[in-house]
């Protein structure tokens, strides 16, 4: 009963023009928000966060525009020197060190997650076809991640510690991910 409330009040007679920017800030906001959310490991520069799981799930219900837009102002929240960056890390700095090619990658990953959601057939596509596009997005945020850490590591290293120990975890904060998308598909609109 609540989501009927949630989609009616998202779909007042609110002007677009002022809409989308708040939605698009908004979903910043709540990405910037799991900066809280970080666990350093004592054999790689990259900690575990829930970012870039929750930066694909913003793609899957915001679309690859909108869905970039949001990481792409939560990325420049963290250059201006908010501290939104995991373990509350920020600046323009951020970008160049380890972890430079997985924040750049979460933009990608949400644009192609947003992209592959947005072809479903249904007005809300079906939760396998979320777990999919996300864990697509998955695959190019760490496409970026990974190649930008060899530049730090080289390639054997930057796989081992830049990708093989986050797989388990990432599957699973992918399938809560996925649990929490029909709670907030009425942000579609």
């Amino acid at each position: 009963m609540q989501n009927i409330y949630q989609r009616q009040f998202f779909q007042t007679s609110i002007p677009d023009w002022i809409k989308q920017p708040v939605v698009i800030l908004f979903a910043s906001f709540i990405l910037s928000a799991f900066a809280l959310i970080s666990i350093p490991l004592p054999f790689s520069p990259v900690p575990i966060v829930l970012q870039g799981s929750c930066a694909l799930f913003i793609g899957a219900l915001l679309g690859s525009k909108r869905g970039a837009l949001a990481v792409l102002t939560f990325l420049m929240q963290g250059c201006l020197g908010l501290p939104v960056f995991a373990g509350g890390a920020f600046g323009f700095a951020c970008l160049f060190g380890p972890t430079g090619g997985y924040l750049v990658g979460f933009v990608a990953g949400a644009f192609i997650t947003g992209l592959i959601a947005e072809r479903a057939k249904d007005e809300v596509p079906s939760l396998v076809r979320v777990f999919t596009a996300m864990a697509l997005g998955n695959g190019v945020l760490f496409l970026f991640g990974i190649s930008y850490l060899t530049t730090f590591l080289g390639v054997k290293m930057a796989l081992l510690v830049g990708l093989l120990p986050f797989i388990p975890g990432d599957l699973l904060k992918l399938m809560l991910f996925t649990k929490f998308y029909k709670k907030f598909s009425w942000l579609k609109a």
